[in-house]
C-alpha cells in the first residue's frame, strides 16, 4: 500500500498536538482548528482517490482506510467547540480499532507492506486506548493515552513521512521488526512507570488520527 507522505507528516502533526490535549499542555478549543483541517483533508483526499480510482478495487480499498482518521478528526475538533460529551468519539474510536486490524491484515497479506501492517496496529492500540478513556471514562489513563499518542505521532506518521518524502524508507522487514518490538517494549514499560508514578487530576480529552493511501 503506498503512503501519501504529505498527508501523513500532517496526521503526525494532529496526533501530536492531541497528545499534548491528553496531558493538559494544550487547551481544548486550541487543538480545534487543526483538528478540522487534517479531518477536512483526511476526507476530500480519499473521495478524490476514489472517484479517479476507475473502479480499481486495489485502490479503493487503501483509499477508504482515511475516513476513518478523517471522520475521528473532525468528531474531535467539532466536539472541542461546542463542548460535546466525549461518549460518541470515544465508541467511534471502538468502530476504528477494530476496522484498524483489519487493515492491518490487509496490509500484511496483500499489500505485502509489513511496516505499514504494524503501523496499523499502532493505530489499533491508540484508538483502543481512546474508546477507553473517552467512551468508558476511564480518566486513570488519560496520561498514559496521552503520551502513547505523543509516541505514536512520530514513529508511525512524522519520522516514516520524512523517510518516505526523502527516499530513505527502506529495509521494510527491519523497520517492521523494530516497529514490533519497540511498540511492545516502549507503550508496556511506559504504563507500568505510569501505574507506579503519583496520580494527578487529569483533563477530559479527544482524540486525533493517521492517514494513508495508495
Amino acid at each position: 500500500m503506498a503512503i501519501l507522505p504529505v498527508g501523513l507528516l500532517y496526521v503526525g502533526a494532529v496526533l501530536f498536538l492531541n497528545g499534548l490535549l491528553l496531558i493538559g499542555v494544550v487547551e481544548g478549543r486550541a487543538a480545534a482548528p487543526l483538528n478540522l483541517f487534517v479531518g477536512a483533508l483526511q476526507v476530500v483526499v480519499p473521495t478524490y482517490l476514489i472517484f479517479t480510482a476507475n473502479g480499481d478495487p486495489r485502490l479503493i480499498l487503501a483509499a477508504s482506510g482515511l475516513y476513518l482518521f478523517g471522520f475521528t478528526y473532525l468528531y474531535v475538533g467539532i466536539g472541542l467547540l461546542a463542548g460535546l460529551d466525549t461518549t460518541g468519539v470515544g465508541w467511534f474510536s471502538l468502530f476504528v480499532a477494530v476496522v484498524a486490524l483489519g487493515y492491518s491484515a490487509v496490509n500484511f497479506t496483500i499489500f505485502n507492506d509489513r511496516p505499514f501492517g504494524v503501523i496499523w496496529l499502532y493505530w489499533a492500540f491508540l484508538w483502543s486506548l481512546f474508546f477507553v478513556v473517552l467512551g468508558l471514562k476511564r480518566e486513570s489513563l488519560t496520561r498514559y493515552t496521552g503520551w502513547v499518542t505523543i509516541i505514536t505521532a512520530w514513529v508511525t506518521a512524522a519520522i516514516p513521512a520524512f523517510l518516505l518524502l526523502t527516499n530513505l524508507w527502506r529495509n521494510p522487514n527491519a523497520i517492521a521488526l523494530g516497529l514490533a518490538i519497540g511498540g511492545v517494549v516502549v507503550f508496556g514499560a511506559l504504563f507500568v512507570v505510569m501505574r507506579r508514578a503519583p496520580r494527578e487530576p487529569a483533563p477530559t480529552p479527544a482524540p486525533s488520527v493517521p492517514a494513508r493511501a495508495r
